[in-house]
């Protein structure tokens, strides 16, 4: 069996998912799984091995996302991202510009290191990688990005924007 068929059948479930997560939409996710392991076999040799592969197979699944959502919308605003990173999956809430708005005003009051790590978690970043790159344990990763968004979703309730 080739590596890229051994790869596909470790890793398209969990990339489903994340598609799924992400773009609430079965068809357009196995749209963009089939893409992402079309562009995997393509770019393979530009592997680095800086990150692990499941990583970067998530990477080449990100930006093939955002790739579609630039078709449908004329640019992905950095508030966009920040809309989804405090919304949860399952919450059925319209999510507006204002919300990304304010989250991104909400974050500009924290420390750098949490806006890092924030900044991070948003663009797909393992908690793992996080930890590497600004030198912290991955437990103090997770529990910096769980802090905030409790915060930030704490405030945006209390704000009644969710």
């Amino acid at each position: 069996m080739k590596q890229i068929e051994k790869l596909y059948l470790k890793y398209k479930q969990e990339i489903y998912n994340y598609l799924l997560s992400i773009t609430h939409n079965p068809t357009l996710s196995e749209d963009l799984l089939s893409e992402t392991f079309v562009k995997a076999i393509y770019s393979i040799t530009n592997f680095k091995g800086n990150s692990s592969i499941k990583t970067w197979l998530f990477g080449i699944a990100r930006h093939l996302w955002l790739q579609n959502l630039r078709k449908d919308k004329p640019s992905v605003e950095y508030s966009d991202l920040l809309e989804l990173y405090v919304t949860d999956s399952t919450m059925d809430i319209f999510i507006t510009k204002q919300i990304g708005d304010r989250v991104w005003e909400l974050l500009k009051t924290k420390d750098e290191q949490t806006q890092k790590i924030v900044s991070m978690r948003i663009n797909g970043i393992s908690y793992y990688e996080i930890s590497e790159k600004i030198s912290i344990s991955e437990n103090s990763a997770r529990v910096i990005d769980f802090r905030t968004k409790k915060w930030l979703k704490s405030i945006l309730k209390k704000e009644e924007l969710i």
